[in-house]
């Protein structure tokens, strides 16, 4: 018994040790950027947002944060919040849904957030991450975030949207 007991001790040491090791090594990159809905898309239509390139900066976000773009093993999208900036008093009633993608000039695009169905009378969404895995796409120079939206109601004018994301970074000790 008091071997068991032990051993379940020892257990959970180790447990809580890796976490905090895991916590060490953990960080986040905040990007803030803006695209535009334009106005005059039929109703039920996918309308493809103004993609925007994010440049990076990686290597000296990495060295910031005591590492190197080669250690970094996982990168997820742990926030993606969307508010509207422009026209003032505009909500996101006019959309049925919304989708994110990823690219860079050497990986593949992938979904990163979405939300399948919009709130009425919000200004700001927050999308459900699809945890894909962004290593690669983090460590390059830039990325392009593409927007594919379905509209539910007519846009008179272009609405500004500035997204929130915060990226979750971990990375090897060695």
């Amino acid at each position: 018994m008091k071997r068991m007991m032990m051993a379940v001790l020892l257990f959970a040491i180790i447990a809580t040790a890796c976490e905090k090791i895991d916590d060490l090594l953990t960080f986040y990159i905040n990007e803030e950027e803006t695209f535009t809905i334009e106005s005059g898309f039929p109703l039920g239509a996918l309308i493809p947002a103004t993609p925007f390139t994010v440049t990076t900066n990686s290597e000296e976000t990495f060295k910031n944060n005591k590492t190197r773009a080669k250690l970094v093993k996982d990168v997820t999208l742990n926030r993606l919040e969307l508010t509207i900036k422009k026209p003032e008093g505009q909500n996101f009633d006019f959309l049925k849904r919304i989708e994110l993608y990823i690219s860079s000039e050497d990986q593949p695009e992938v979904r990163i957030a979405y939300l399948d169905e919009v709130p009425t009378g919000s200004s700001v969404l927050k999308l459900k991450s699809t945890n894909a895995k962004l290593d690669e796409y983090i460590k390059s120079n830039n990325y392009t975030i593409r927007t594919q939206a379905e509209i539910s109601k007519p846009i008179t004018e272009d609405i500004t949207i500035k997204a929130d994301m915060r990226f979750k970074v971990t990375a090897d000790p060695l």
